[in-house]
């Protein structure tokens, strides 16, 4: 059970396919950003889709009638106030619950519903994972679930698609940007990842650096204000903004960059920042959470304040600057996504804790 169907549903069922299991995908909403069918051996399932619309508990019946039809082994689910309480509500057991970072590193201490929900949910879990040593730290601040019944899983990349290489695209060539210095964006647009700091950012490093120019992939629900912020600050002739594009060729975006940003408010493992260190690229994020454990400020890349404009235009004009520096950041961030953010290698240890619990 997971929000909707995204890259990151759809590895994780192909993965669980390869270790030969059958399993079932549930998605809460009419959520699809991955348009890829189904990986082959995947069924999907249905409820009233629309959170918004159906009442919770109607919810958890359909789900528990739904669980009693198939009696299934295990049940993974997430995000922990949302997919995994209605899990947790209907019974689910054996429960894996699935964190999506900032569901307990930020949702869980936002409301006192949301601390009574996190707590249900860990307390009908047999297993609990996350991505990242503060989320560990997070459940174990919610629950009192025992440290061998949280697993801490970097969500690592697909290693055979993302690495250095040429860009087919020709899109700085194409749009005049070969003696520039591209940053580029892979974040959705949605207030998490405050697009608009980034913005009010690279329009402070634009006005230090007339060179500079930005890659703003993604979409979401702030499209209209972000477009529209585009254009108050002047930036339409130096920021690419193309929308959502597609897995294959997003390695080739990264090519295209000189720098990775990301202005999100909070993250645990990010799959987007380890997407650009295994290209190659030195990185800009937030001072925060899981980002600590990829970036060692000047050694990788730099870190900023979370929300803070001024903190981050620094950081970027910092990496930026100086070529020389880019390039030793980015063989380093190559040798840390090779050495620790191999999907094959981290999904296999997931596997097997999820099949001694249903084996249980």
């Amino acid at each position: 059970m997971s929000r909707g169907y995204t890259t990151h549903d759809r590895r994780f069922l192909a993965s669980f396919v390869g270790a030969g299991w059958e399993p079932y995908h549930l998605p809460l909403l009419e959520e699809r950003l991955d348009q890829r069918a189904l990986p082959e051996g995947v069924e999907s399932l249905t409820l009233s889709r629309q959170m918004d619309d159906v009442a919770e508990e109607t919810r958890v019946d359909e789900l528990r009638s739904t669980l009693g039809d198939l009696r299934p082994d295990v049940v993974i689910a997430g995000p922990i106030q949302t997919g995994a309480y209605v899990a947790a509500s209907a019974g689910a057991d054996p429960l894996v619950a699935v964190s999506w970072g900032s569901d307990v590193l930020v949702d869980a201490d936002a409301t006192a519903a949301n601390r009574e929900r996190t707590r249900y949910v860990f307390d009908h879990s047999a297993l609990a994972f996350g991505d990242c040593r503060a989320v560990r730290e997070a459940i174990k601040r919610h629950s009192e679930l025992p440290d061998e019944r949280i697993i801490t899983f970097p969500w690592g990349i697909d290693l055979r698609l993302f690495q250095p290489g040429v860009s087919t695209l020709g899109l700085r060539q194409g749009l005049g940007w070969t003696s520039c210095h591209t940053f580029i964006s892979t974040r959705t647009w949605e207030p998490v990842y405050a697009i608009d700091v980034l913005l009010d950012a690279f329009r402070l490093v634009l006005d230090r650096d007339d060179r500079a120019r930005l890659i703003l992939l993604g979409n979401g629900s702030q499209e209209r204000e972000i477009l529209g912020l585009i254009d108050s600050l002047d930036l339409a002739t130096t920021v690419y903004a193309p929308g959502r594009v597609s897995q294959a060729l997003l390695p080739d975006y990264f090519r295209e960059s000189d720098v990775y940003v990301s202005s999100a408010l909070s993250d645990g493992t990010s799959v987007s920042l380890l997407e650009a260190m295994a290209c190659g690229l030195p990185v800009v994020v937030s001072n925060s959470y899981g980002n600590l454990e990829w970036v060692t400020p000047g050694t990788n890349g730099e870190l900023a304040e979370p929300g803070n404009v001024a903190s981050l235009a620094r950081a970027m004009l910092s990496v930026a600057e100086d070529p020389s520096r880019r390039t030793e950041m980015g063989k380093r961030n190559v040798e840390v996504a090779r050495s620790r953010a191999d999907w094959d290698t981290n999904v296999a240890e997931l596997v097997r804790r999820i099949e001694e619990v249903a084996s249980r």
